[in-house]
């Protein structure tokens, strides 16, 4: 299943040891981009089905294509939390980690007697990822929490949609997403410490809370500072963007859509000449970009009638000359066929087990020595539960009784 002509390096995270913890988006994916760069992960999924994602949007012979690249280079381990045994087979693991990431609610972790606080009196260097809907303090966090929520409770979704209309939701699940790459910069950091205070041995660990609704409210630039000084409540506004004109969604002739950022100065006026509105370009009261932004609906109206008159190659070519950033809105379908993605890599091709062929999407960020690698596509369940628990000391009988139990 690995990709053909990929470099098949170490990885820059080779040697480091992380065990999962969880289900579906937030934690799985956290995990999965450490794989991706050499890390070695082992998966944890309940032996009646596993984790929910397999199920998930579109299936091939019963199993999620989405995790085919979640859990890619993972090793999957079944264990029974509700027997003592898998309970002590996954502590023992824990302490062995370098990373534990965990994305379960508040309080399971502890009565499985696997929580931060009990794993580091054993081993003072733990690191513990725990990614949750609220954090792991305050009025909130025993409540489930979903990407859907964080969305909502961050101030995305009241400033996405338009504003003649309810919110809207990203077409993905972009909080539980965010929230996972925070987890990844927190344990990149809290690793970095650690072997800064004496490494494995007797460096010094740490938790990493990370909250949904926290992580989308880190992106949202300067809501707090305008309301708390200002009295502005950002609100929806379509395509634009708020304050910062002419940037915006327009619709060609063809019925595609463009997007076009106008907004540095001297952007604006390239754009407007472009446009064939010299009575803009030359307008000194347009000039600066606090005088259009009271304007945005007159500049915002020209530059669509001049899209609704060309399709979108035709105005592409015209604002590039330009040197207007302008572009198209793509699906996948555009993706698949674009000269840059193809140009810098951004689709790898794989295998099933059946041998039917598969495009899954290269890994990102791009590393010039150590780039990040699919080794495996996300593995059936189960698939490493012997090999790991033999690694672990565990005999071929005492796996067979565990077995035999429904322990594994």
């Amino acid at each position: 299943m690995d990709a053909k002509n990929t470099p098949m390096g170490p990885g820059a995270l080779a040697g480091i040891k992380v065990l999962e913890l969880g289900t579906l988006i937030a934690g799985p994916f956290c995990a999965r981009m450490l794989a991706e760069f050499g890390a070695d992960v082992i998966k944890i999924e309940t032996p009646d089905g596993g984790d929910p994602l397999r199920k998930w949007r579109v299936l091939k012979d019963g199993t999620s294509l989405w995790w085919s690249v979640q859990a890619r280079n993972k090793k999957s381990l079944t264990l029974n939390m509700k027997d003592a045994r898998g309970c002590a087979i996954a502590k023992k693991l824990a302490l062995a980690a370098d990373i534990v990431i965990e994305n379960y609610r508040p309080g399971v972790l502890e009565k499985w007697g696997i929580g931060y606080e009990q794993l580091k009196r054993d081993n003072p260097a733990a690191i513990m990822v725990r990614l949750s809907g609220f954090g792991q303090s305050g009025p909130m966090k025993d409540q489930p929490g979903f990407g859907a929520i964080g969305e909502s409770m961050g101030g995305l979704r009241h400033v996405s949609g338009f504003p003649d209309r309810p919110p809207v939701r990203v077409g993905v699940s972009i909080g539980d997403s965010v929230a996972a790459l925070h987890g990844v910069i927190g344990a990149m950091m809290a690793l970095r410490h650690r072997d800064a205070t004496g490494g494995r041995s007797g460096g010094q660990g740490q938790m990493v809370d990370v909250a949904l609704y926290e992580s989308v409210f880190n992106l949202m630039e300067s809501l707090v500072p305008e309301f708390d000084y200002a009295g502005v409540v950002r609100e929806r506004t379509g395509g634009a963007l708020p304050g910062i004109v002419p940037s915006n969604t327009y619709a060609t002739a063809d019925g595609e859509s463009i997007v076009i950022a106008g907004n540095g100065d001297a952007i604006f006026k390239r754009l407007m000449l472009a446009i064939g509105r010299i009575d803009m370009a030359g307008d000194a009261g347009l000039a600066r970009n606090d005088g259009r932004v009271p304007r945005s609906l007159e500049i915002d109206c020209a530059i669509q009638a001049w899209c609704s008159g060309l399709d979108i190659d035709s105005a592409l070519a015209v604002l590039r000359a330009a040197d207007v950033p302008a572009g198209k809105i793509y699906s996948v379908r555009d993706m698949m066929s674009d000269p840059q993605f193809l140009a810098r890599g951004m689709f790898e091709q794989h295998q099933f087990a059946d041998g039917t062929p598969v495009k899954m999407p290269a890994i990102t960020p791009k590393l010039s020595a150590t780039p990040g690698v699919t080794r495996w596509l996300g593995p059936t369940l189960g698939e490493h539960t012997d090999a790991v628990l033999l690694e672990l000391g565990y005999s071929s009988d005492e796996i067979a009784i565990f077995r035999r139990d429904g322990v594994v």
